[in-house]
């Protein structure tokens, strides 16, 4: 359930570093980040690809509210939707690598499967 981890920020910061994420997953297909934001970014980025499969007018804009660039709702809706039509849920992998060297955060790779 996404918002049930704080990560040591305030609200309007949180949301806005999930939403970066949201949309660099996205846009990148695989991004590299700590176990716990890749946990939360797997809740919110599963959820923008099941609103790209109903491919509505209204699931458009509601994607365009959460993620930050416009091309990649485009390519959400175009590309990464149709790949996953028959797929019930399970979008994303994470993958732990290690720890961080500079302060032992433990390290996970997220990407699309």
């Amino acid at each position: 359930m996404p918002g049930t981890r704080k990560l040591g920020r305030s609200t309007a910061n949180r949301m806005l570093m999930l939403r970066n994420l949201t949309t660099s997953l996205l846009e990148n297909g695989r991004i590299e980040t700590t176990e716990l934001k890749a946990k939360e970014v797997r809740c919110l980025a599963e959820k923008m690809i099941t609103l790209g499969k109903t491919n509505t007018l209204h699931s458009k804009r509601q994607a365009l509210g959460f993620i930050t660039k416009r091309e990649v709702v485009v390519k959400l809706f175009d590309e990464i939707a149709p790949k996953y039509e028959d797929r019930n849920g399970g979008y994303t992998r994470i993958i732990k690598t290690g720890i961080r060297r500079g302060d032992a955060a433990p390290m996970a790779i997220i990407e699309l499967v």
